[in-house]
């Protein structure tokens, strides 16, 4: 078999193999979108599928049809309007606004308005911030998308640096809805409006306006290509748009481009013919067949001796597995790839002493110092099989794209010498709340306010990233060893459950019989518990509920916290937190407490230990604490009208 394997690799690198069809792959290289079938062009633009110029050329509707002005000036009409379009996305297109190719500071808040109503095949992105002017009611202001960088009219920065009258995200639902148009604004007094898209993962904008596109899911069973499905639209109601499966690339349109197969050939990413093995002449084949045998069997022999005297490490993975997968590491670990000898090194070979975390179910974090002298977490996971592999990589690939100042930075991961099961993320100074819980290497010791703050920042993001992303993410392994915290304590989460096959609902020991399911805001109701208890090690979740319900609170509190010698207000939050973890342990799973629940009542404690405080906010404001996601912006200023889609 060996010998076979290794005569396949050397003739992937013959010639007449190796120069495989390069239109497509070099097209790829150049542009995240491909043109569609008529290759049209104006100006600048390479026009995609499902849009067209050309009557000959339509795709699907003739909603997406495009004029060129000028040979210059790519113009879409909806309706009676019409919208110069100033650049194009997998799932939407950016444009200007109606009836002007300049660029307004103010514009008619009517603009984007009943064309857009009901529309089957376009509705305004959530991705879209606006900036709104003259406003008389500064209520549906917020401060979360004032840090983005939004550049002005001539390239100068007119976002960020103050000159916006109000700035709202349409990620945040609690005014504006989806299918709506701007003229909602107007209720609060604005005159005006400016609008960028702001792309997920990104933390600057393009002026413009984002249309999503769609078409309506009845419209075709056939107009998927293969290795594509259906995925449905955010922004146009009953719409969906097709995608291409993990592995594939392309605009997944029977009509359009397709999806092409994507690959690691030669350490370079690869499409299409060129992830094959092509023979050309196979009288040639037979010739080389013949000169190269012997030699290749004597190098077989050498190699397999080799290969037997070798000692092989537990969990590995050969990449060429992932390869014949169509897996794409470069889409995984886009920020970089690091050498399995590079993370031994920082590691001291993952020795014991620099672990930070273990799960049974989800490996093992060991902390590390790289080369310049950066310090990181390295994230190993306990791969069992193929299919492990490639869903930790599809899930390191979305993890890369979320920005928030309270999810640890993924720095990238191993792939190399059979070792893809390692991700590295940063390790902040302050190391891991466990450590300071448990003040396991002497730490220092964290009061109360600032335990309540880490508290309600974990249970934030977690909320974050299941209301605010879709799919929602999960971590499917939170614990204190992966809750890091920075030079002033703000936390940064890490660890996430990649292989989620290992978390088909497991359960505990009940009380009282009662099954308790370990799913995310099962998970906060033990990092609580462990905030309560600090350095009163608990046995067992369980343990500890049975003390809260015999009323025995006190028997299991952190004595670091001085319990006794608090004031009445600090005690009943205590008991909050309490009673709080207990529900999340009982009623998480069954959907009655949801982690956006949790994240308001927290804020809504830590609000109440700044206000027995006597006013003094130690630490950042909490308003700046959350100001990254619009939901939870809106929960601290208005919890009790959220609006959840």
């Amino acid at each position: 078999m060996l010998p076979l394997v290794l005569f396949g690799i050397l003739l992937a690198c013959l010639p007449f193999s190796c120069n495989s069809l390069q239109n497509q792959g070099k097209l790829l290289e150049s542009s995240a979108l491909l043109p569609n079938p008529c290759n049209e062009t104006c100006g600048k633009h390479h026009i995609p599928f499902p849009f067209y110029m050309n009557s000959s050329c339509m795709s699907i509707s003739s909603s997406f049809h495009l004029s060129c002005s000028n040979s210059s000036s790519l113009l879409l009409k909806i309706n009676s309007e019409t919208y110069p379009v100033i650049e194009f996305f997998p799932d939407g297109v950016l444009v200007d606004f109606p009836g002007s190719l300049s660029c307004r500071q103010y514009n008619d808040l009517n603009s984007f308005g009943k064309s857009l109503v009901r529309n089957e095949h376009f509705g305004v992105s959530v991705d879209n911030v606006i900036g709104l002017y003259d406003c008389e009611d500064s209520s549906l202001c917020r401060a979360d998308c004032e840090t983005v960088d939004l550049p002005g009219c001539d390239g100068s920065n007119g976002g960020g640096g103050g000159s916006l009258g109000c700035c709202y995200p349409l990620s945040d639902h609690s005014i504006w809805r989806i299918g709506q148009g701007f003229s909602v604004f107007s209720q609060f007094g604005c005159r005006g409006f400016s609008s960028w898209a702001v792309l997920r993962g990104s933390n600057s904008g393009k002026r413009g306006v984002k249309l999503e596109w769609a078409i309506p899911k009845n419209s075709s069973d056939k107009i998927c290509s293969r290795n594509a499905e259906m995925v449905n639209a955010t922004a146009v109601d009953g719409g969906a748009r097709c995608a291409c499966q993990d592995g594939y690339v392309g605009d997944g349109f029977a009509n359009g481009t397709g999806c092409l197969q994507s690959c690691i050939k030669d350490g370079q990413e690869a499409y299409g013919s060129d992830c094959y093995i092509r023979r050309k002449d196979q009288r040639k084949f037979v010739i080389i067949a013949g000169i190269l045998g012997p030699v290749l069997i004597v190098g077989s022999l050498v190699a397999l001796f080799y290969l037997l005297k070798r000692p092989v490490k537990p969990g590995m993975f050969d990449t060429e597995q992932a390869y014949y997968h169509h897996t794409s590491f470069q889409k995984a670990c886009r920020a970089r790839l690091f050498s399995h000898h590079e993370l031994e090194e920082a590691t001291k070979d993952f020795e014991e002493g620099q672990k930070l975390m273990h799960s049974s179910n989800n490996g093992t974090i060991f902390a590390g110092v790289i080369g310049d002298g950066s310090h990181i977490a390295v994230h190993k996971l306990q791969c069992e099989n193929e299919k492990d592999l490639i869903q930790a990589l599809s899930q390191i690939e979305v993890l890369s794209t979320i920005v928030h100042r309270n999810m640890a930075r993924l720095l990238g991961c191993c792939i190399d010498s059979g070792y893809p099961s390692l991700v590295v993320y940063e390790y902040p100074a302050n190391g891991t709340l466990e450590e300071h819980l448990h003040q396991s290497k002497g730490q220092k010791v964290l009061d109360w306010y600032r335990r309540l703050t880490i508290a309600a920042e974990t249970a934030s993001v977690l909320a974050f990233l299941q209301y605010e992303n879709s799919p929602p993410i999960f971590h499917h392994n939170l614990k204190s060893g992966c809750i890091f915290l920075d030079d002033d304590f703000t936390v940064k989460i890490a660890g996430f459950g990649l292989i989620n096959s290992k978390f088909n609902n497991g359960y505990d020991n009940n009380i009282e019989g009662l099954r308790l399911c370990k799913n995310d805001v099962y998970d906060m109701g033990v990092v609580l518990l462990e905030i309560i208890s600090g350095s009163n090690h608990l046995d067992s979740p369980t343990l500890a509920l049975q003390k809260i319900r015999a009323g025995k609170l006190e028997e299991i509190i952190d004595p670091l916290l001085y319990h006794h010698e608090q004031p009445h207000s600090r005690q009943e939050q205590i008991q909050k937190i309490a009673d709080l973890a207990t529900r999340c342990l009982l009623f998480g799973a069954d959907g009655k407490l949801g982690m956006i629940d949790v994240a308001r009542e927290l804020i809504h404690i830590t609000k109440e230990c700044v206000g027995a405080d006597g006013g003094i906010v130690r630490g950042p404001a909490l308003e700046e604490t959350f100001s990254n996601s619009s939901l939870l912006q809106m929960i601290s200023m208005s919890p009790d009208s959220m609006y959840i889609p």
